[in-house]
């Protein structure tokens, strides 16, 4: 490697982060490990506690896998700067009748975003993370790119879509070229004690219970309204806009003749409609917000495998640009539960070519 490259690793104190970690150690970079502190002492798990992002105690955590392998540690608060960014979006969007994806607004803004320009400031070449992903620069397309990790399962490349060309050239996501089984063997190899440790399947900042929970702790303002049908007609009262999303079918707690799903969600008019299970598919989106890596801009119409949910399965489409900075996303086959709000992200093969955020199904427009 010639003179030692310095490298920031954003530790979690789960397995990912901390091998990722001994890896570069390993690799002969200096390695800095850092923990971002994102809760407010109000909500932050106590000791023992089962909860955090994505641990017990991940500072408690990441700090010892640090000493085990003898680098610096450093603690950085970002609770102000997660609250405005990530938590008041998560909980706006709920109230606005959309569906939020808070992780990848937290890779945006604080991890990509603060924790980068941290990690620059702090002298060293890049930062890690224990992402499943490969990075690296395509001569083929003259790009710095994503793509899919040799673990499909592990695929994290659906949050990493809002990625500049300057930020995946800064960044290294070791684990993308291993499976997740391989990374716990090397776990236990550098002797850490994390290997065997749980992961985290839940929001990090949601210390218990669901985001419903969540919402009426925040004592967001939020008022019951009216279940409509496809005809526009009243057929019960639902409890809130924020306690609904596209293609929900429990919880509606009303008395019908068939399983009923929320096929739209009105918020300017307080209203929930509700229809037949083949009303939650639909075949057109516009999504806007959009960020391509693979491109500077769309070179036209093309066909992609577009994935609508973070664990959906990518279906073909054809994607091309509309008025302004929007997209339109046509599906060969019709895609369940296409939510306003949620990220809708392009593959070109194992390329992760970008992603938007949808606006709206326009398949249910006239509903």
């Amino acid at each position: 490697m010639g003179a030692s490259k310095r490298v920031v690793v954003a530790m979690s104190g789960g397995v990912d982060s901390s091998v990722t970690a001994a890896v570069l150690l390993e690799q002969g970079y200096e390695v800095i490990g850092v923990t971002m502190q994102i809760q407010k002492p109000e909500t932050a798990p106590a000791k023992g506690e089962n909860g955090g992002c994505p641990s017990r105690d991940p500072v408690e955590d990441a700090g010892r896998v640090a000493e085990q392998l003898g680098i610096p540690f450093h603690v950085l608060d970002f609770r102000d700067l997660f609250e405005e960014k990530v938590v008041r979006y998560f909980t706006s969007e709920y109230l606005g009748g959309r569906t939020p994806n808070p992780c990848i607004a937290c890779n945006r803004y604080i991890k990509f975003g603060a924790l980068l320009t941290k990690t620059l400031e702090m002298g060293a070449d890049y930062m890690a993370t224990g992402h499943y992903a490969r990075l690296g620069f395509s001569s083929r397309y003259g790009r710095y790119t994503v793509r899919r990790p040799l673990d499909r399962k592990k695929d994290q490349t659906y949050v990493l879509y809002g990625l500049t060309q300057e930020q995946i050239a800064r960044t290294l996501m070791p684990l993308g070229e291993y499976t997740k089984e391989q990374v716990r063997k090397m776990a236990a190899g550098f002797g850490l004690q994390v290997a065997d440790k749980a992961e985290s399947q839940d929001l990090c900042f949601i210390m218990q219970g669901s985001y419903r929970d969540y919402l009426r702790e925040k004592a967001i303002n939020y008022q019951p309204g009216p279940f409509l049908n496809l005809n526009g007609e009243i057929i019960g009262t639902h409890r809130g806009i924020p306690f609904y999303t596209i293609g929900q079918r429990r919880g509606l707690n009303l008395a019908a003749g068939e399983r009923l799903y929320v096929v739209r969600i009105d918020a300017e008019n307080n209203t929930i409609t509700l229809g037949p299970e083949k009303a939650v598919f639909g075949k057109c989106l516009r999504a806007e917000e959009a960020n391509l890596i693979l491109f500077e801009e769309m070179p036209g119409k093309i066909e992609v495998e577009a994935q609508v949910r973070y664990n959906g399965r990518p279906a073909k489409a054809i994607l091309e640009a509309i008025d302004g900075s929007a997209l339109q996303v046509c599906f060969l086959s019709p895609q369940r539960s296409i939510t306003p709000g949620q990220s809708v992200v392009f593959y070109l093969g194992d390329y992760l070519v970008g992603g938007a955020t949808i606006e709206e199904s326009l398949n249910n427009r006239e509903l």
